[in-house]
C-alpha cells in the first residue's frame, strides 16, 4: 500500500470510497476499524490538499476579478 502522499487524486479518492464502504459494512475488529479510519483520514487529507492545489492553480490562471462559469461536460 502506497503512502497517501504518493497517490494521485483519483487513486486516493477510489481508496477512500472503498475504505468507507468497508467501515460501513461492519464486522471488523476494533483494531482493523481504527486502522481503516486512520487510513481514511490520511486519504481525505490527501484529496483535500490536491483539490486545494488545483483551485489555487485555477485562481492563478484566471484574471483577477473575472468569473469563469463552470459548465459540466464542456
Amino acid at each position: 500500500m502506497k503512502p497517501a502522499e504518493e497517490l494521485t487524486f483519483e487513486e486516493a479518492f477510489a481508496e477512500l470510497e472503498e475504505t468507507v464502504r468497508r467501515l460501513e459494512a461492519g464486522g471488523l475488529t476494533l483494531e482493523k476499524s481504527l486502522a481503516l479510519y486512520e487510513r481514511g483520514q490520511a486519504l481525505a487529507a490527501r484529496c483535500t490538499a490536491l483539490l486545494d492545489q488545483a483551485e489555487l492553480k485555477v485562481r492563478q490562471l484566471t484574471p483577477e476579478g473575472e468569473e469563469i462559469p463552470f459548465e459540466p461536460g464542456a
